[in-house]
């Protein structure tokens, strides 16, 4: 079957679906699954508890229920639930919004999609999307309906200890290109940043949005693991704050997914008024709206706050001992071992720096699973056309490329801790040669 250039670009191997494939794939026989890869948060029975109660509630409200899944919600959003979330964050942050200012989409996900290729491309100028800081999301890497869609910058290493290390934004770096390069149509981070665990601070976005205004192009900020919901960020492992931002200019992306509904893809993008006209009318296009059933379910627990009670109260510390159990055991294992990790500040993930790997982080990836334990391999992590000065593709010799391995840690304390075991075992043969 012949596909056009978009079927073939979509439909091809991408890290995304090697990712998310993976969830589901069956492992080899005889083998206990030890998923550490993938994007799936926790079950925490608080927050499960909290959406079982608006869901008998709903349940028991006439034909609430009924209501719900029988009619389509406008292309923007359900209106109550885009009333309770400016009302919201008017409320906790002052934010100057109005009901013009909020979409909903089917997972932050289906956002970026419609957000990347509504301001790359050509439009009659060819349009790129610059990604200040990488490795970066996985899920970006294929988003482009156009091909060099995106543009990545180096970013700058500190060593931290004998085992930690952390990627900086070059500010200058990014000055300079966006001065040489008018053709970037928007630039793009996320924070904290999947894969990484890396949380831009407020000095970082204030730099970030005072060059994206001086060149007229939006600063699109992808939150799904940030504050105020989920709040997976750890303050005491950075320094400076952190706290939401949003102002005209920004294109400022949230989520449902990391606070316990991933399978009902509710996203949440806060922009100026002409941007989420645009993203509604794509909506309608592509979708025809989005799914009412999560949107229904966080619509009180938004409006009144006790969504960010949650955040605050139970899912942050939640992962910040899930983060420093794996961390211990990573100590454990590989005591004696030449490995970083980079800072963990934030998100559901570690991401490993292996220097002495005699593989690439594919094969290990493959080993791995043949044990029955699934990372993410770091090659996928690093894309887009970053251009050195002599103008070749960079990323290619990032020594990090072929050495990093995202790891998932919201598993189940036995599941994280058996396989970095074995992970241990496994890169010990690859370090080897073996």
């Amino acid at each position: 079957m012949e596909y056009s250039d978009f079927g073939m670009k979509l439909s091809g191997e991408s890290g995304i679906l090697r990712l998310m494939d993976d969830l589901g794939r069956p492992l080899p026989l005889g083998v206990t699954p030890r998923k550490l890869g993938g994007g799936n948060p926790a079950r925490i029975p608080d927050v499960e508890a909290a959406y079982r109660r608006e869901m008998q509630r709903m349940l028991a409200d006439g034909d609430r229920f009924e209501e719900t899944i029988s009619r389509y919600d406008a292309p923007q959003g359900r209106a109550s639930l885009i009333d309770a979330v400016v009302s919201f964050l008017r409320r906790e942050y002052g934010w100057d919004l109005g009901h013009d200012n909020v979409a909903i989409t089917n997972g932050s996900q289906s956002a970026f999609f419609f957000l990347f290729n509504l301001f790359s491309g050509t439009r009659p100028e060819r349009k790129t999307i610059l990604f200040p800081l990488v490795p970066e999301y996985v899920g970006y890497a294929d988003q482009g309906i156009e091909r060099d869609t995106f543009v990545t910058l180096p970013s700058s290493v500190s060593t931290e200890g004998d085992h930690s290390f952390k990627y900086h934004i070059d500010i200058p770096l990014v000055e300079d290109y966006l001065s040489r390069h008018p053709e970037v149509g928007a630039v793009c981070v996320s924070r904290p940043t999947n894969p990484t665990g890396n949380v831009l601070t407020d000095v970082e976005i204030a730099s970030l949005t005072a060059l994206t205004r001086r060149y007229g192009i939006p600063l699109m900020i992808d939150n799904a693991y940030g504050m105020p919901f989920p709040n997976i960020i750890f303050p005491e492992r950075f320094d400076g704050s952190a706290a939401p931002t949003w102002q005209p200019g920004v294109i400022l992306s949230m989520s449902l997914s990391k606070i316990g509904l991933p399978s009902l893809r509710t996203g949440i993008v806060i922009a100026d008024a002409p941007v989420v006209s645009a993203l509604s009318a794509v909506n309608s296009i592509v979708s025809l709206t989005s799914g009412s059933l999560g949107q229904v379910l966080a619509e009180d627990m938004i409006l009144t706050g006790e969504i960010k009670t949650l955040a605050d109260g139970v899912v942050a510390p939640y992962y910040r001992k899930k983060s420093s159990d794996a961390i211990a055991h990573i100590g454990e294992f590989f005591r004696g071992r030449n490995y970083r990790l980079h800072r963990s500040e934030g998100a559901i993930f570690l991401w490993m720096y292996l220097p002495d790997l005699a593989i690439g982080s594919r094969e290990l990836y493959e080993r791995l699973k043949e044990r029955g334990v699934v990372v993410v391999p770091g090659e996928y992590f690093f894309f887009g056309l970053e251009r050195g000065s002599d103008e070749e593709t960079a990323w290619k010799r990032h020594p990090h490329r072929e050495k990093c391995v995202r790891i998932n840690y919201s598993g189940s304390e036995e599941d994280v801790r058996e396989g970095l075991r074995i992970m241990a075992e496994v890169s010990a043969k690859a370090e080897s040669g073996r």
